[in-house]
């Protein structure tokens, strides 16, 4: 079994040395290759981990021209590593290697993808409020129990990290992508260290971020087969409201006789109508994107768990 660790690095130079000795020792017993991803530094993160990658050919490097976010950096990562099982952390010290053999542990368990749970945090406490509201949040809607979506400390199984597709912010979301695709999603606990070096990358902006990647994934977890069934639903809800009081006004003219010319309800009923008729239009526009999408590929991002008796 060959282990890959993916850390994606911006602007952690002071603690980029001591993080690679932790690893090379806890992963001494194994076969192993550590891909450090520059996410844009200008600390001289960049120059030391090239210092690492010519003194030990464990160590890959790869350094983006700007800082594109933990997204991208992952999903270079997912793309370029040749191991079995895939660890990723973040680079500031704070998630401890020393957790590496008990991730093992619990994948052995049958598990896929097994996440980090930092039950006692060390974090500012607005940040910790906002991340149990995130937690909270996301497990309600997506119906996956776990406590800590969003830790950086994770485990996957090669297969996991090859049908992954991540943008944007949706790092924040693996746990629920993966489990979209069939695969058996875990977490444990984990220790948490408090912050030595550096400050926090996180803004207060990535809040409003995270609302839209909510919606993001939302669909493309649940209606990215049908959009109909989401694009139709909300329409429907505007015609038949827009109908309903279609109805009542006529009511009023045919029974009580009266006018409706100027009445702001004859106006609503229409654009109500009008709006349910383009949420319709789009969800089969949608249909028809998703029809052609699967002819050309031929489907072929469907999960299959093993197979027996021959190949594909």
């Amino acid at each position: 079994m060959k282990i890959s660790v993916i850390v994606p690095v911006y602007n952690e130079v002071e603690s980029l040395e001591q993080l690679y000795k932790e690893l090379k020792v806890e992963l001494r017993e194994y076969d192993y290759e550590l891909l450090f991803i520059d996410d844009g530094s200008n600390d001289g993160s960049f120059a030391l981990l090239q210092k690492l990658g010519v003194e030990e050919s464990r160590v890959r490097v790869i350094k983006f021209r700007t800082n594109y976010g933990k997204a991208a950096a992952l999903q270079t990562g997912f793309r370029r590593v040749t191991g079995d099982v895939v660890f990723t952390m973040d680079a500031d010290l704070q998630d401890s290697p020393g957790e590496i053999k008990r991730f093992l542990k619990k994948l052995d368990e049958g598990y896929d993808l097994v996440t980090g749970w930092k039950k006692k945090r060390f974090d500012p406490l607005g940040k910790r409020i906002a991340s149990r509201f995130f937690n909270f949040v996301t497990s309600f809607v997506f119906g996956l129990k776990l406590h800590d979506f969003n830790c950086g400390f994770k485990v996957y199984r090669k297969e996991v990290v090859n049908e992954l597709d991540i943008y944007g912010e949706l790092h924040r979301y693996i746990p629920v992508l993966a489990a979209s695709r069939g695969f058996k999603v875990s977490e444990m606990e984990v220790e948490h260290r408090p912050r030595i070096h550096g400050k926090s990358k996180y803004g207060g902006e990535r809040f409003l971020r995270g609302f839209f990647d909510l919606l993001t994934v939302k669909l493309i977890t649940d209606y990215s087969r049908s959009p109909l069934y989401l694009f139709g639903g909300i329409g429907s809800i505007f015609t038949i409201a827009g109908v309903l009081i279609g109805l009542y006004l006529s009511y009023l003219k045919l029974f009580l006789g009266m006018p409706l010319g100027n009445r702001p309800l004859l106006f609503m009923s229409i654009l109500l109508i009008m709006v349910g008729l383009q949420f319709f239009s789009i969800g089969l526009i949608g249909e028809l994107m998703v029809n052609q999408s699967r002819k050309w590929s031929g489907d072929n991002k469907i999960s299959i768990e093993k197979t027996i008796g021959f190949d594909l």
